[in-house]
């Protein structure tokens, strides 16, 4: 099964790619939105040439678990995503991920840190996925 991963901010999107027969991902590409918009011509394009079974969102949660200010956000992108491609979509916790992608990324360039958060949240899947059938 294909996946693309969506680590959504306000300026820009980090974007990862999976495969469940492998069990393996990459960081694929930041997308950069303008004026406080979504670039959505960029994600439908993206949609179209990866074709994904299953979309995961990175859902922003404070460190107690509540609802991170930007949720509504990433909410309205969801519901977007939902009206133009028809594939499921999951959240991910995506405390932390941030973190961690600059910490491997600590002596490369970190202009890519946002793809390698996006990555991080399909591995979490992976590693939530494996426990499950356990």
């Amino acid at each position: 099964m294909q996946i693309i991963a969506f680590d959504y901010g306000e300026k820009k999107i980090g974007v990862a790619v999976g495969q469940t027969s492998t069990n393996t991902s990459s960081p694929l590409q930041i997308i950069f939105n303008k004026d406080n918009k979504t670039n959505w011509i960029s994600i439908s394009s993206l949609l179209d040439e990866w074709k994904p079974d299953l979309i995961l969102l990175g859902k922003p949660l404070n460190m107690d678990g509540s609802h991170s200010e930007i949720m509504k956000k990433v909410d309205k992108f969801y519901k977007e995503l939902k009206s133009i491609y028809d594939a499921d979509i999951e959240f991910v916790d995506e405390r932390l991920t941030t973190f961690e992608a600059r910490e491997i990324l600590k002596d490369e360039k970190q202009d890519n840190v946002d793809a390698h958060a996006a990555k991080i949240l399909i591995d979490n899947w992976f590693n939530i996925n494996k426990e499950k059938n356990i």
